[in-house]
């Protein structure tokens, strides 16, 4: 007894069940490949510090990448959220008892709190006024935590930060003590960080910024306040960004002068542009390229600047996309060359069909 309909309402699940499983897959990609990044980290490198320092940088580049690949604003204030992070987890860590969860909110709300400021002020102008506004508050912090060591310890910095352990009540949780243990403390920030920001560039809210991105006039004329969505994006940035500061001084267990220096905000505009803009996920790469190729080309030659010099040169002639843009079109041509041959076998096969006997 054949029971067709059954089959057909068998079928058409299925059908419909992989495509669910397709759509969920398209729409996860990016979360799925940051967290394969956390996951092949720890057993491609030795050393839990430098893989620390690739996901916390790596959270920085994000938080630029907001603001130039989703709202085409450069900013040279990034150095200015990343290095406030650091001094304040570092004073939340060695001036009271609070625990780690305290300082890194208390990180992410003075980067907010920063970035409303400078943004402020800084989204009045554009083009190159707003580029030096950002470079002008960012040598202005620079020498405020400079000309105050009882506060920031100047030129030394914060020194003797701990890194106690996350607890409940008096009982260890989570312990922190290595640098693979809190590696995984902050690998469980970065993925949850990235989901996040996935969410904003995904929302209403994100289109609006790339619609600002690829033409602020027309988004202005079409009723949006283009002011109050570039200074919420400011806004944002900074928090990750003083986020990122507060998890790197927390794995060096010091807080530079350097972290609030201009150079800072150079470093992750770097590895925002040579991961590729635009793409949340481009930045991991540009961050763990710049991290990983500096590492190693420091090994090799103290003047290793120079050689990055000439892959950022390499970058901006060959590959504007980045990192992430030279990724897909290898992937573009693999694609073409393969349904070439697809095709090629297939007009063989076709050819064989209609060839007529001898």
């Amino acid at each position: 007894m054949i029971d067709t309909p059954k089959s057909g309402t068998t079928n058409v699940a299925s059908a419909t069940t992989r495509y669910g499983a397709q759509r969920a897959l398209r729409r996860y990609r990016f979360l799925l490949l940051a967290l394969l990044v956390v996951c092949v980290l720890p057993l491609t490198l030795r050393s839990g510090s430098l893989a620390t320092e690739v996901l916390v940088f790596a959270l920085a580049a994000l938080g630029c990448n907001l603001l130039l690949g989703h709202t085409g604003l450069l900013s040279f204030g990034q150095g200015i959220f990343f290095g406030l992070g650091s001094y304040c987890a570092g004073l939340v860590l060695t001036k009271t008892a609070l625990p780690v969860p305290v300082a890194l909110l208390a990180s992410i709300l003075i980067g907010a709190a920063a970035a409303a400021l400078v943004g402020w002020f800084s989204i009045r102008q554009r083009g190159t006024y707003f580029v030096m506004l950002t470079l002008a508050f960012g040598q202005l912090f620079y020498f405020l935590a400079y000309t105050t060591p009882d506060l920031t310890g100047g030129d030394n910095g914060l020194l003797d930060i701990p890194r106690p352990a996350l607890g409940l009540f008096g009982k260890t949780l989570v312990p922190l003590t290595s640098p693979w243990q809190y590696y995984g403390f902050v690998g469980v920030l970065f993925v949850a960080v990235f989901w996040l920001l996935m969410r904003v560039s995904h929302s209403v809210f994100g289109r609006t910024l790339l619609a600002i991105r690829d033409n602020e006039a027309r988004a202005a004329a079409v009723g949006y306040d283009v002011k109050r969505f570039k200074l919420m994006a400011f806004v944002i940035s900074g928090a990750v960004t003083g986020l990122a500061g507060a998890l790197h001084a927390l794995m060096t267990g010091i807080a530079p002068l350097s972290n609030i220096d201009y150079h800072t905000s150079e470093m992750i505009l770097v590895m925002t542009v040579i991961g590729g803009t635009g793409n949340l996920f481009a930045s991991v790469l540009g961050a763990a390229f710049y991290v990983l190729f500096a590492d190693w080309l420091s090994t090799l030659w103290p003047r290793w600047l120079l050689l990055l010099g000439v892959v950022l040169i390499a970058v901006s002639l060959f590959m504007q996309r980045g990192l992430w843009g030279l990724g897909e079109r290898i992937w573009q041509a693999l694609r073409r060359n393969a349904n070439k041959d697809m095709q090629g076998r297939q007009d063989g096969k076709d050819n064989d069909v209609t060839q007529e006997p001898v």
